[in-house]
């Protein structure tokens, strides 16, 4: 039944990677062991760098909890996103007419 209800909690090492030059700003986690992410899924890194100085790059190692989402919250995402992502196309790229 956890499969509907989700909350599996799973503990997976992982590499915290951040940037700040002038060729990138990004920020990435990698967990180890192939664990993959679904919709819904909730990962905190515990102990995260939260920033590095312009010019560095930093790699840490650090601990993630993974808390799996259940089968009505994993709909649940999908649908939400189905919409979040819908209110994108309501730009309009039309000429207008100058008075």
């Amino acid at each position: 039944m956890q499969w509907l209800s989700g909350g599996r909690r799973i503990e997976v090492p992982c590499t915290v990677e951040i940037e700040q030059t002038a060729e990138s700003l990004h920020a990435h986690v990698t967990l180890d062991g192939g664990l993959l992410i679904a919709p819904g899924d909730e990962v905190t890194v515990h102990d995260a760098p939260t920033s590095v100085p312009y010019g560095d790059r930093i790699v840490v190692r650090r601990t993630a909890t993974v808390v799996r989402a259940g089968a009505v919250e994993r709909l649940w995402t999908r649908i939400a996103g189905h919409f979040e992502l819908t209110e994108l196309y309501e730009v309009s790229f039309s000429e207008r007419t100058r008075l």
